[in-house]
């Protein structure tokens, strides 16, 4: 393991942000793909979190194992993507070896979001329900579609007497968005369970 890979447990609150997708140039740069379009927590924070590939894409990993922290000397915006570079990795081929690694951050190191903004993983999990108070399922995921992010919902429906799981969109929108409440956990939502 090279002298800027720290081993470091992997914060309780780490939310993975991107992965990396090779080396960058001859300096020791590296091509980051982000999870998603607002970097603003990647470049909010010095300190990253790296952790090997997933076993399915760690063919010949060998850098390092369990989770590792470096810190960031240089980060910016890069065609479509970013480039960061490390403290301590300062060829190519360190770079090379870091290829496929996963970087996580802790939500407590997110800047905080304005005021009717919110992070996808403070709201995966929260409950939603409609102005009737129905209850339209949990949030599992967000997916972007461009011009507006929509909500994935799972709940539990009947169908000839069996309980099966189901999936319900709801676009994340204010037209259809009454309140979020994170404390309490929940979204209110302008939706029927029939749309």
């Amino acid at each position: 393991m090279s002298d800027a890979l720290v081993a470091s447990a992997l914060p309780a609150d780490a939310v993975e942000l991107g992965r990396i997708l090779d080396a960058w140039g001859i300096k020791g740069w590296v091509r980051i793909q982000p999870h998603s379009a607002d970097t603003e927590a990647l470049f909010a924070s010095s300190d990253w979190f790296l952790q090997p590939p997933e076993a399915r894409f760690a063919r010949g990993f060998s850098a390092f194992t369990g989770c590792v922290a470096v810190r960031v000397a240089d980060l910016k915006v890069h065609a479509d993507g970013l480039v960061a570079r490390f403290d301590g990795v300062a060829d190519r081929n360190a770079a090379e070896a870091l290829k496929g690694c996963r970087i996580s951050l802790p939500r407590s190191a997110f800047p905080e979001p304005t005021e009717g903004e919110y992070y996808w993983v403070d709201l995966i999990g929260l409950e939603v329900f409609n102005r009737e108070g129905v209850h339209l399922g949990v949030v599992r995921d967000l997916m972007n579609t461009g011009p507006t992010s929509v909500l994935v919902l799972e709940y539990t429906e009947t169908v000839d007497g069996a309980e099966r799981s189901a999936e319900r969109m709801i676009p994340f929108v204010d037209a259809y968005i009454d309140a979020v409440d994170k404390a309490q956990r929940r979204i209110t939502a302008d939706w029927q369970t029939d749309y």
